[in-house]
Parts: C-alpha cells; sequence; structure tokens
C-alpha cells in the first residue's frame, strides 16, 4: 500500500465514508493503476480537509458575529434608554 493511501486509510475518522471507501478501494489496485490515481485522490481529500477547515473558520465567525450583534443590540438600547432619561429630566 503506497503512502497516500495508507495515510488516507489512518485518517478515516475525518473522511466522509464515500472517500474513505474510495480510498480503500485504491489501495486494493494493482500498482501500476494505483500511482496513476493516488496522486488526484491525495488532492481531493486535502482539498476536503482544506475546506473542511475553511467551514469551521467561518462557522467560527458567524458565531463570534452573532454575540457581537447581541452585545451591539444591548449596548444601542441602553444607549437610547439613557438618552430617553436625559430628556425627560432636562425638559
Amino acid at each position: 500500500m503506497s503512502e497516500i493511501s495508507s495515510e488516507v486509510l489512518a485518517r478515516r475518522e475525518d473522511l466522509p465514508p464515500d472517500v474513505a471507501d474510495l480510498a480503500a478501494a485504491v489501495a486494493l489496485l494493482p500498482p501500476e493503476c494505483r500511482q496513476r490515481i493516488e496522486p488526484a485522490l491525495g488532492r481531493v481529500v486535502e482539498n476536503m480537509r482544506r475546506r473542511r477547515r475553511i467551514l469551521t473558520t467561518v462557522q467560527e465567525a458567524l458565531s463570534q458575529l452573532r454575540l457581537d450583534m447581541k452585545y451591539l443590540m444591548f449596548d444601542l438600547e441602553a444607549t437610547r434608554r439613557e438618552r430617553d432619561a436625559l430628556r425627560e429630566q432636562s425638559g
């Protein structure tokens, strides 16, 4: 088994089942066929992992944005209440 197939199979837990099954099937191919397919398989796996990392980063950024928006809305409401209270006191 080559490095790419063994690496993909060793890290199966972070791969979709279809990709893991594909890597297992590629590992069973004759060496001449496997050598032609494995570079493409390696790129697919790396692209998939990179997309997953990007998606995780985007999800974390969205969560942070939602929290920031809640704080800003709270601050805006408090500022409006303070303004209204000052208006009542002055006139």
